[in-house]
């Protein structure tokens, strides 16, 4: 730890220490009576009915009408929400940038770091959440981690009064079955709760790799295709425990544990051939290959909040540790035909280790004029362990240690953080500036190659949220932030890592964060259900962490990291949500956006631009009381990205759900229905031209059921327990109890 890392922490400790104590030792008058729907600070709470929630600082989507959401995963909704896109291996984009930070309750997971992670949120099922909030431009009140902005899933809370709770089962087409369930315990000073769920998915597909190489001698492409056939199982659990215990009526402790498991076994066949520039036939072979791959999260947190004399004036800490375990391994067998015949065995194990610690610790003030004041400390420290193992071998023979597949690598990364930011309204004005401080120290060892580096930096991270109230209908939101996005673990292992005979990765331990300065101006008209917004926005990015693909001889790709030198990206985004009719309502999202990137290192003679338009509709019909109908969809347009661009893809979605009575209630769904879900990839540089065509069927129709039990629609205010990002709250704080 440096010395102005402990002279910050120290600094902070005492000074926290110093108003927890004040806290403590102050008068604590009678609450006074909130008022629904009341605007406090900064914050617009809208009605409860509506599906869409605004603030200075984030906007709040509602699940509720998403069939989807009943039989579906976490992947499924996020493509139904504004300005976010999944493809079809479940990455998530915000706005075209796939440096996004997910979330749950206001707190970030393991489970969504790292390569795998587009494969947990195809499993982790959406029945768990209620609602998505989108930050876009979050204050400096959280972390400038994620250039695109913030993903904050909000997890579904019981508020009926005693025992309530939720069973609900689905079954789908090809083996997918999904079933949860969720349990609540509320009395008057004590909150227990409890949820677990379980899937089985199921995934096949093509994929058609065609390539060109540039042979510098002759001046003519050599060609190659590769085309590999798959099918994957997969299944997780998960489960969660939290409870709520309040020791007096202004100080309550909570505590939760996580967990969550997910498998995948696979089967995969491919067949590649080479050709020389002449167009002879140099390389062939078959492949079979089984694989699996296990990951685990488990996490406990634990909370304290002490509400202060006077509104909105409260001291809260919150600490958690979570681990993270990821393993790969794969067995196949090559059937080599060409240059010359041979039968070889392979076998590779891949595992990860991720060990997070965090600490965060948070003070809340008003002040005079309704101004409010939010600081506080956050510390957060990542213990990254990689260790990979691969062997090769004659078929039928004994299989002997491979240094291309064999090498550990340690990556540890402390965040220290002090943060604030002072909210105030001048009449029908608002303003919310706020700044950031971290230091960072990484540290990277590459035991097999035995390179040790390290680095730290010093950076500050400004805000500020701008709200004009036009009238009681309209308002305008602007915002600026400075945004990061810090290089994952393994993009900073500079060991070339095999990955199939043809394609190798490589890191950089000296990759530089990228930076990225975000300006946003929104426009909003709100009358009663109907809701409309248009906002424009402009992001200027330097030092740019993307992949890098190059020939490095005999038909092997070798994907490196480089930090770009810039890029540029601006759009309108446009949401309606409105009725038609009593039984008739819709909602429309569409996006026109301009993106430049300057690669000229990358072999490009000039900067490259495009537009991208995409969108998304659902129609909701409420036939009868009881029936409820949904057609839904969404399409991407032409994606830009540093060395090619990614082709347009949509799905149709439909979805029915009956109500048999109060507390049961049946669904059907159907996801992808015309099949038309994809991921068509292009490389086209001077040196390579790459065509990479995945077709995966994500076809499939659920049936499913949810009953209800328990105290449900009996509200308890008190027990209430809002989650930390919810639109209850004032923006950096944790809500009212």
């Amino acid at each position: 730890m440096t010395t102005l890392t402990r002279r910050v922490a120290l600094l902070a400790a005492t000074g926290l220490a110093a108003l927890g104590t004040a806290a403590f030792a102050q008068s604590t008058p009678a609450p006074k009576k909130e008022q629904p729907n009341q605007v406090q600070g900064v914050t617009i709470t809208a009605p409860a009915a509506q599906d869409i929630k605004t603030s200075i600082d984030r906007r709040s989507y509602s699940l509720g009408k998403d069939l989807q959401a009943t039989t579906g995963s976490v992947a499924d909704i996020l493509r139904n929400v504004p300005s976010v896109q999944v493809d079809v291996q479940g990455n998530v984009s915000l706005r075209g940038d796939p440096n996004v930070t997910i979330m749950i309750d206001g707190k970030p997971s393991g489970m969504f770091k790292g390569e795998n992670r587009g494969q947990v949120l195809q499993q982790i099922p959406a029945s768990q959440f209620e609602r998505v909030e989108v930050m876009t431009n979050p204050s400096a009140a959280f972390s400038p981690e994620g250039t695109a902005g913030v993903i904050n899933l909000i997890t579904k809370q019981q508020r009926g009064v005693g025992m309530t709770g939720s069973v609900r089962g689905n079954f789908g087409t090809e083996g997918r079955k999904n079933a949860s369930v969720s349990l609540a315990r509320n009395t008057k000073r004590l909150t227990v709760s409890a949820d677990a769920g379980w899937r089985r998915d199921k995934a096949k597909g093509e994929i058609i790799d065609e390539r060109e190489r540039l042979d510098p001698v002759s001046g003519r492409y050599a060609t190659s295709q590769q085309k590999v056939n798959f099918i994957s199982r997969g299944q997780s659990h998960n489960a969660r425990a939290g409870v709520d215990y309040d020791l007096d009526k202004r100080t309550r402790l909570s505590a939760e544990a996580r967990y969550n498991d997910m498998r995948y076994d696979s089967e995969a066949g491919s067949a590649y051939e080479g050709k020389t520039p002449g167009g002879a036939p140099s390389v062939r072979y078959q492949r079979l290959s089984d694989g699996g791959m296990r990951r685990s999260v488990a996490g406990v947190t634990g909370d304290l909040r002490r509400k202060l004399a006077g509104d909105d004036h409260e001291f809260t800490l919150h600490a958690g540790v979570e681990r993270t375990r990821n393993r790969q391994t794969s067995f196949a067998e090559a059937f080599n035909q060409l240059p010359s015949i041979s039968n070889t065995v392979e076998s590779v194990r891949i595992g990860d280790e991720l060990v997070q610690t965090r600490l965060k610790a948070e003070y809340k003030r008003p002040l005079p004029n309704d101004a409010k004041l939010v600081a506080g400390y956050e510390l957060q420290i990542d213990d990254n362990d990689y260790d990979n193992y691969g062997a090769r071998g004659p078929r039928g023979g004994a299989l002997s240690v491979d240094p291309s597949l064999t090498n550990r690598f340690q990556y540890d990364q402390s965040v220290h953080a002090v943060y604030a930011t002072y909210s105030r309204p001048m009449g029908d004005w608002t303003v919310m500036p706020g700044l950031r401080i971290e230091e960072v120290t990484v540290d990277t060892n590459q035991i097999t190659s035995r390179l040790k580096d390290g680095y730290d930096y010093l950076h500050a991270y400004p805000s500020l949220h701008v709200q004009y109230r036009v009238d009681d209908l309209r308002q305008v939101n602007a915002s600026y932030s400075r945004r990061i996005q810090r290089p994952t673990a393994q993009d900073l292992n500079p060991y070339r890592i095999y990955q199939d005979p043809y394609s190798y990765r490589q890191g950089d331990p000296r990759l530089k964060p990228q930076v990225t300065d975000a300006f946003e101006v929104a426009y909003q008209v709100r009358k009663g259900f109907n809701y409309y917004l248009g906002t424009l926005y402009w992001r200027e990015a330097r030092d740019g962490v993307t992949d890098v693909v190059r020939d490095i001889g005999d038909g092997v790709l070798l994907t490196t990291k480089a930090n770009l030198a810039k890029s540029r990206s601006g759009g309108l985004e446009l949401v309606a949500n409105a009725r038609l009719s009593p039984k008739l309502s819709y909602t429309i999202s569409g996006a026109t956006a301009w993106t430049e990137i300057g690669a000229t290192d990358l072999g490009f003679p000039e900067k490259r631009s495009t537009w991208t338009v995409s969108g998304y509709a659902a129609l909701n019909i409420q036939a009868t009381p009881k029936d409820f109908l949904q057609i839904s969809g969404f399409a991407t347009g032409k994606r830009l990205t540093p060395q090619g661009y990614k082709e347009p893809t949509g799905m149709l979605l439909l979805g029915y759900r009956h109500k048999f009575n109060d507390r049961l209630s049946g669904v059907v769904t159907v996801q992808d229905a015309l099949k038309t879900f994809g991921d068509k990839t292009v490389i086209d540089t001077p040196a390579l031209k790459n065509r990479r065509d995945m077709d995966l069927d994500l076809r499939a129709v659920f049936i499913g059921f949810t009953y209800g039990f328990g105290g449900q629609g009996v509200p308890n205010p008190r027990r209430a327990r809002e989650p930390a990002f919810d639109f209850q709250t004032t923006p950096g704080g944790v809500g009212p109890m």
